[in-house]
C-alpha cells in the first residue's frame, strides 16, 4: 500500500497526487500528519512523504521520479538518457529557480506571511517570476509540452507552479504560448483535482 503525507493545499503534495489519478495509483493520503510522526519520515519535517511498505521517500520531484519509474511510465520519465535528462532539466528548473523566485511574493499576497510583506521586494520577486514565465513560454512556442511533443514529468511539476502564478495577484504579461499549454493540460486525468482546482 502506497501512503502520502501531506495537506492537500500544497503545492507539492499536489503534484504527487495529480502523477497519481494519471498513473491510476490507489494510495492512502494522510491529509493531516502528526507532527511527530512527519518528523520521524522526514528529517526535514515537510511534505510530501511516500511511504511504502518500509521504503520511505521525501522530495517531490524525487517521488514522482520514482512512482514513474515503478510504473514504467517511459513516457513520463523516459530512459534514453538525453530525453531523460530533458525532463529532470526542466523538473530541477522548477524546484531551484522558479520556485526561489515566486516565494516572496506568493508569501505575501495569498499566504499573507508576516515575515514576507507586500513591499517593494514582492514586487521584485514577481518582476523575477514574470522573467522565468516568459523563458517557460519561449521553450513552449518550440514544443507542444515542456520537454518535447509528450507530456513528461516537466509538465507536471510546471504545471502546478503555472497555476500558483495565474493564482497570486499581481501585474502579469500575456504568456500565449503558457496559455495554451495550459489548456492542454486539462485533458490529463486529475488535473480538475488536483491542480485547477480553486486552490494556489
Amino acid at each position: 500500500m502506497l501512503e502520502l503525507y501531506g495537506k492537500p493545499t500544497s503545492i507539492n503534495v499536489r503534484k504527487v497526487l495529480w502523477l497519481c489519478a494519471g498513473l491510476d495509483l490507489a494510495v492512502r493520503h494522510h491529509a493531516a500528519p502528526d507532527a511527530e510522526l512527519l518528523r520521524g519520515l522526514n528529517p526535514n519535517a515537510q511534505v510530501p512523504v511516500l511511504r511504502e511498505g518500509d521504503f520511505v521517500l521525501w522530495e517531490s520531484n524525487s517521488i514522482c521520479r520514482y512512482l514513474a519509474t515503478r510504473a514504467g511510465r517511459d513516457d513520463l520519465l523516459p530512459v534514453e538518457p538525453q530525453a531523460r535528462a530533458r525532463v529532470e532539466q526542466w523538473m530541477d528548473w522548477q524546484a531551484t529557480d522558479l520556485n526561489t523566485a515566486w516565494r516572496h511574493v506568493f508569501m505575501a499576497r495569498v499566504r499573507g506571511h508576516a515575515d514576507y510583506p507586500d513591499d517593494a521586494r514582492a514586487e521584485a520577486s514577481l518582476a523575477q517570476w514574470n522573467r522565468l514565465m516568459a523563458m517557460l513560454d519561449a521553450q513552449l512556442a518550440r514544443h507542444a509540452y515542456v520537454a518535447g511533443d509528450v507530456f513528461t514529468l516537466a509538465d507536471i511539476v510546471l504545471g502546478l507552479s503555472t497555476q500558483r502564478w495565474r493564482r497570486t495577484p499581481g501585474g502579469k504579461p500575456v504568456l500565449a504560448n503558457v496559455d495554451a499549454w495550459f489548456e492542454r493540460l486539462r485533458r490529463q486525468p486529475g488535473f480538475a483535482a488536483h491542480v485547477d482546482n480553486g486552490v494556489a
